[in-house]
């Protein structure tokens, strides 16, 4: 089995990148979405949020309004690190369990989608590391013109990150999304099949 770290600043393409190579046949173990389950209704993981911050970062509908939790914690390295304490291990227990399932596979390649991996110096928990990339330019393009955000805070947003050089010093494959989207597929294809062929098929 080959562990492969799939990283890339905002607005660089990765969720792209990792629904491709998802459609290749790559378990992907997405950390943004898992630390979305863990937290859903009914889970221990929101009940323990609950405990830490008070009913208040509750959405009328039970939901944990996670815009009202941002604020609470966005500014506050201490309520960050208490609600880091309680997603993190559920997250990573999780994430040991996608990967477990896919490790009877022969030649699985499970792809960890991790958008903060340079920021967190997490680089060596895998076998390799895959980096979208596009420049700082683009990025901004692509979160303005398409997601709709103001310019002021997509380049907060870009600013909160690593740097591009830092991102491509981790990288042992890079995927370059400067481009349009048709020139993307036939490059992740050219990464899966080494992917494939690291991985022992």
């Amino acid at each position: 089995m080959l562990k492969v770290g799939l990283t890339g600043g905002i607005g660089a393409g990765k969720s792209e990148v990792s629904r491709l190579l998802a459609s290749y046949g790559a378990v992907i173990v997405d950390a943004d979405r898992i630390a979305r389950e863990v937290v859903e209704p009914g889970t221990p993981g929101l009940a323990a949020v609950v405990a830490e911050f008070g009913p208040e970062i509750l959405a009328p509908d039970g939901t944990l309004d996670r815009p009202r939790l941002g604020t609470v914690v966005f500014n506050d390295p201490e309520r960050l690190r208490a609600l880091n304490a309680i997603v993190h291990p559920l997250v990573g227990a999780r994430s040991a369990e996608l990967e477990a399932s896919a490790a009877g596979a022969d030649a699985a390649v499970v792809v960890h989608d991790v958008p903060l991996l340079t920021e967190n110096d997490l680089a060596g928990l895998y076998d390799l590391v895959v980096v979208v990339d596009a420049s700082p330019g683009t990025q901004l393009d692509r979160l303005v013109g398409l997601r709709g955000m103001a310019e002021s805070e997509a380049r907060s947003r870009m600013a909160a990150q690593a740097t591009r050089e830092q991102r491509l010093a981790v990288a042992d494959l890079v995927i370059d999304n400067d481009g349009p989207l048709e020139a993307l597929e036939p490059q992740v294809r050219k990464v899966w099949e080494e992917l494939r062929e690291r991985a022992g098929g």
